[in-house]
């Protein structure tokens, strides 16, 4: 589709001799020789880009360009003035105009204007498409489920993305969303126009993260033929996700602290400093307080990951949600796969509220995909579950209970409240010591605490 060019200039040679160049690169070229034809024909026709002469006979060019910006504020504006009056035009580039052009003028430079203006708005569009989807993919709303944990979680998103916070540390067991979340404080934060890149320190091989991660200049090693920019280089003024950081290895940890810390680097072979301004956002579904216990990951860096520590519970400690999750993720998959599977039967629903998701909310939407592509009808029914959800767990029945439930009976609560208070008496008050007691998230049982007070 050929680009729309609107030519508004009241000298009939300017006209058409713009009209012919214009076409004869493969535009679309339209003209008037007034400001209110100008309008009008904007406001029908939609062009791709004005190019305005800033004196006409009815209007004052800076009128029309304002009236242009109102009509549609990202429209790419070319200024022609006779004068050379510099004054107008720093108005007019103020006003919103993309560049402005002197009369008389040469064909060949406004031909290189029109080129950049075009390939400038079409950036913009693009970057306001990918940002308009990325906040459908990954803002808040996408954070699904209505339980105390979830609401106390999206606040804390939204706390922390919209902070000056450098780094955040997101806990969690495999498939609990940490992806999402570390997407999510990257779209509702400041640094959402900028990039996220994403480094998972598990896949890459120890000899190669670094150089992924900080980069090298040319003969920094035997096949470092040329220089590399490092992702911590790219992701400058955005946000670094490094995925499983618990994987790292210990003499890359201490640079990355230092780039942390100091918010500079060097290339691996480089002898000069690179500045960045980055958001550190780690992910780990091992227990880094017990390793560095163990010594596998420096003390220094799991405290300064941890300013703002996040602990995404299972599914299983949030089952309240799990309808909420299956309808989102049937909504997606229907975008998805363009079939009209309304939901599952009562019988498949009983199923799935039973299961213990291990996997978590990632094995819940492997389930469904599977399901919903196996399905041929408009509900899922149970032959389309995996076996593993059709299989009733192991009888307990033959193991010995560990506590014996009073003849007269008691109080769950008072159970669960005595067992909490054991936990904290157990581990000094170490919250996350006792919820590992307890088989629990941190965030769990600081709820359940609060459910309790005064505890």
């Amino acid at each position: 589709m050929k680009e729309k060019i609107l030519v508004v200039d009241d000298e009939r040679l300017v006209r058409q001799s713009l009209e012919k160049g214009l076409t004869a690169q493969g535009y679309l070229a339209i003209s008037v020789d007034n400001g209110r034809s100008a309008i009008s024909l904007i406001e029908e026709e939609a062009p791709d880009l004005v190019i305005l002469d800033l004196k006409l006979p009815d209007l004052n060019g800076i009128e029309v360009l304002k009236r242009v910006r109102e009509i549609d504020k990202n429209l790419p504006v070319l200024i022609f003035t006779a004068y050379g009056s510099i004054d107008t035009a720093i108005a007019a580039i103020r006003l919103g105009a993309y560049d402005y052009l002197t009369k008389p003028f040469d064909l060949e430079t406004i031909l290189l204007s029109v080129r950049q203006a075009l390939e400038a708005s079409t950036l913009k569009k693009e970057v306001a498409y990918f940002r308009t989807r990325d906040n459908n993919r990954f803002g808040l709303n996408r954070i699904v489920g209505e339980s105390t944990i979830l609401w106390e979680l999206r606040q804390r998103i939204k706390q922390i993305a919209q902070s000056e916070a450098s780094t955040v540390l997101l806990e969690g067991e495999s498939g609990t969303g940490k992806d999402l979340v570390a997407r999510t404080i990257h779209t509702e934060s400041n640094r959402s126009s900028h990039p996220f890149v994403e480094v998972n320190c598990s896949a890459l091989q120890e000899t190669l993260i670094e150089s992924e991660l900080f980069g090298h200049e040319r003969g920094a090693f035997t096949d470092a033929k040329v220089r590399k920019t490092g992702l911590l280089e790219l992701a400058n003024k955005g946000t670094l996700y490094l995925d499983e950081i618990g994987d790292m290895n210990p003499s890359l940890q201490a640079k990355l602290l230092s780039a942390i810390e100091n918010k500079r680097f060097r290339r691996l072979g480089g002898v000069k400093d690179i500045s960045v301004d980055v958001r550190f956002i780690a992910a780990t579904n091992k227990n880094l307080a017990a390793a560095v216990q163990k010594g596998d990951f420096r003390q220094d860096l799991f405290y300064r990951l941890k300013v703002f520590p996040f602990t995404l519970p299972p599914l299983r400690e949030r089952m309240s949600d799990l309808p909420l999750l299956i309808n989102s993720f049937l909504a997606d998959l229907r975008k998805d796969f363009n079939k009209k599977i309304q939901g599952l039967s009562p019988e498949a629903n009983q199923l799935m509220a039973a299961y213990s998701w291990p996997g978590n909310i990632r094995e819940l939407r492997n389930v469904l995909e599977r399901a919903f592509i196996l399905c041929e009808g408009e509900t899922i029914e149970v032959e389309y579950l995996p076996p593993e959800l059709l299989s009733p767990p192991p009888s307990r029945a033959d193991e010995a209970s560990p506590f014996n439930l009073p003849p007269q009976g008691i109080s769950l609560e008072t159970v669960e409240r005595d067992f909490i208070r054991q936990a904290l008496e157990m581990s000094a008050g170490n919250q996350v010591h006792a919820a590992k007691l307890l088989g629990i998230s941190r965030d769990t049982l600081r709820y359940r605490m609060k459910k309790f007070t005064p505890f």
